[in-house]
């Protein structure tokens, strides 16, 4: 795999220099020291992957990826110092369209990180494949316009949302349920890939976003009308027949973690109430047969459209199998969920 590195920290930019060249699968392809360099130079040579920091002079990490999303789509991992510390940046970036973020090796101070950032590299090699190369980093045709805590309630849920995003997702789900309050009964399930490390960032970055409660969901929890429970696990997020909450580190191969496939089809299997299944941007193909699984099943089906999608590839799939009843801009599947569920806004 072709990698480049976008890190203006002399000491950072070697080590993310060593531990590629450190296997023959992979090759630096180049590395840039600013924000704008790296935007230039992946027009120019675009790589299969860039290893990009946060904070870059010219351009920041932020920008630079949603330009090159913009004109030379391509995976992106975000690998900053201490990423813990940036969290309101990840998320921008992740929402400009990188995939995943992780800490830079020599920074973060812990052994190991060679072999953690490779095991990164491998993941995204393998889902990069299994996508069908960068071809599937499509662009952005046209921006998302417009948008779319409570103590936990112990009420009798009744109605279940579950939402799976990948590719731009954290940014998107905000979107979506800006503003709302879910009626009673309603419970929220969000499958957003992400790695588990930065997961329960997720949950209390979007819960600043949000009016409803917002954690992460443990193993064994039940379903709370009114929160939303976010999977905070590589392992796979299932709803078994009890309508508990599992992880399963099943399918072990599964390029997507945790899967959205794997919880939408444990929604068809097992929910009986109520339920309205949501894919959001993302690259690759998960979440399309689950959704296809839901709708089978009897339950409402709604798939991002591609003008407000980060990455039309999960939407993508889940139209081309028919997935999804409605197929619609960002902006106007929160309203949708409302007027189907009701709550305030």
């Amino acid at each position: 795999m072709k990698i480049a590195i976008a890190n203006d920290v002399a000491m950072a930019a070697e080590a993310l220099r060593r531990v590629v060249a450190s296997t023959a699968e992979h090759q630096v392809l180049w590395i840039a020291r600013t924000g704008a360099e790296a935007v230039r130079m992946c027009a120019e040579s675009r790589p299969d992957l860039i290893l990009m920091d946060l904070n870059m002079p010219e351009l920041d990490g932020v920008e630079a990826t949603r330009q090159i999303m913009e004109h030379s789509p391509c995976a992106i991992l975000v690998v900053t110092g201490r990423p813990q510390d940036n969290v309101n940046q990840v998320f921008r970036a992740l929402g400009a369209g990188a995939l995943d973020v992780t800490a830079t090796p020599v920074l973060q101070g812990q052994p190991g990180g060679d072999a953690e950032l490779l095991a990164k590299i491998r993941t995204m090699d393998k889902l990069i494949r299994h996508s069908g190369g960068n071809q599937a980093m499509l662009p952005r045709t046209a921006a998302a316009n417009g948008n779319g805590g409570d103590a936990a309630s112990a009420e009798k849920v009744t109605a279940l949302v579950a939402i799976g995003a990948s590719t731009g997702g954290p940014v998107a789900v905000s979107k979506l349920l800006a503003g709302w309050k879910a009626p009673r009964g309603c419970a929220i399930v969000v499958v957003q890939h992400i790695d588990q490390h930065f997961a329960d960032n997720f949950a209390r970055w979007l819960g600043e976003q949000l009016e409803m409660p917002v954690r992460s969901a443990e193993e064994g929890d039940e379903l709370v009308a009114g929160t939303i429970l976010i999977a905070k696990s590589n392992d796979h997020l299932t709803l078994d027949q009890n309508l508990r909450l599992r992880y399963d580190a099943h399918p072990k191969d599964y390029a997507y973690r945790p899967s959205v496939d794997v919880f939408f089809h444990c929604v068809a299997q097992h929910w009986k109430g109520e339920a309205i299944g949501v894919l959001l941007t993302g690259m690759g193909r998960d979440g399309a047969e689950g959704l296809l699984a839901m709708r089978r099943a009897g339950q409402t089906t709604i798939a991002q459209d591609q003008a407000s999608s980060a990455v039309y590839g999960m939407p993508r799939a889940a139209a081309e199998l028919d997935a999804a009843q409605m197929i619609l801009p960002l902006a106007k599947i929160g309203p949708v969920l409302r007027g189907t569920l009701g709550g305030r806004t």
